[in-house]
């Protein structure tokens, strides 16, 4: 029985673990390259790169196809915001 309730409750967590997305303060690097891998590793399919307000704008997909935003430092590669688009 015991057993039975482990494994209801690892499937159960399955959806929370593939809808995972980088954070705030991920550091996902500052050439297109490596900022690519690091987003599509954390979920974030990268569509398109931009400069924006001194910062690299990388516009993303997660699993269910919705659109973010995610703002990169260009010093330090680090994730310094997230805004998901409407």
């Amino acid at each position: 029985m015991t057993r039975s309730i482990l494994l209801a409750l690892a499937v159960a967590g399955l959806p929370l673990a593939a809808a995972a997305m980088p954070v705030v303060g991920d550091v996902v690097g500052t050439n297109p390259t490596d900022a690519t891998a690091a987003l599509e590793k954390a979920g974030c399919m990268v569509k398109e790169f931009e400069a924006e307000g001194g910062k690299i704008e990388a516009k993303c997909t997660d699993e269910a196809q919705k659109l973010w935003e995610v703002y990169i430092d260009p010093k330090t590669g680090a994730v310094v915001e997230i805004k998901g688009e409407e």
